[in-house]
């Protein structure tokens, strides 16, 4: 079906919307071509000149590059989020954007620090499982992530005790194994100083500071599924953009 204008935003933003949505999800991958102007205009039933608005639109943000051969999608240091990555997941069936891979560096059960334990709501020092994956692409480490989940998961899914990629992340084979399925998220960006464990992975001094990004995730139940951190490598923007109501 094709798509349709709505009147509640301008044209070029809904059109920029479109394509970002599409990007971030991984319809659109990295260095994948977008519909030149011409078609855009045609498809959507604007003038080329709000067409050509809703790209430069999203060159601003940093979504895409033109050129003289088209406009080309490109997140350059973007990072992409755990929340992005369930979506991407959902839709396309891979959590990694091309050009990425993913190096699983640890998996097991660990005594639960008191800021994990406050965020899965359990006890300090019960075991919870704990791992931890490094996000790479051509320019380096996009970001360290560490998932922790409620130690009961394994006894249904102990694959997540195993230091090897999950090809439907934590969240794919938590609802496989157990149905419950992430439906609600809380993010917070904090600064940290970078762990002795986790500098070395992004390439900077152990105590140097560096943006976290943490998710915590919530099953249809209401219950804790996920607390996740992300610790960004050097360079990397983290970064929202949304409609305002």
């Amino acid at each position: 079906m094709a798509p349709r204008v709505r009147r509640e935003l301008p044209p070029f933003m809904q059109i920029a919307n479109h394509f970002r949505q599409r990007i971030v999800d991984g319809e659109i991958g990295a260095g994948e071509k977008l519909p030149s102007i011409t078609e855009i205009s045609a498809e959507w039933g604007v003038a080329t000149a709000t067409a050509a608005k809703g790209i430069k639109q999203l060159q601003a943000e940093g979504y895409v590059r033109s050129s003289t051969q088209g406009t080309f999608a490109d997140l350059g240091r973007k990072l992409t989020t755990g929340p992005e990555r369930l979506r991407m997941l959902r839709v396309g069936g891979t959590g990694v954007r091309p050009g990425e891979s993913v190096e699983v560096i640890g998996a097991g059960l660990e005594p639960a620090p008191g800021e994990v334990a406050a965020a899965l709501g359990v006890a300090e020092g019960i075991p919870v499982v704990r791992r931890r994956r490094r996000y790479l692409d051509e320019r380096g480490t996009v970001a360290v992530s560490i998932s922790w989940l409620p130690g009961a998961l394994a006894e249904s899914a102990p694959e997540l005790l195993t230091p090897e990629p999950l090809p439907t992340m934590t969240f794919g084979l938590v609802e496989d194994r157990t149905g419950r399925r992430a439906v609600r998220r809380r993010d917070a960006i904090t600064l940290r100083r970078a762990p002795g464990d986790i500098a070395p992975l992004l390439g900077v001094a152990a105590g140097e500071p560096v943006l976290m990004w943490s998710n915590l995730y919530w099953d249809q139940h209401g219950e804790v599924t996920e607390y996740a951190t992300d610790f960004l490598g050097p360079g990397r923007e983290l970064s929202a953009e949304g409609d305002i109501p």
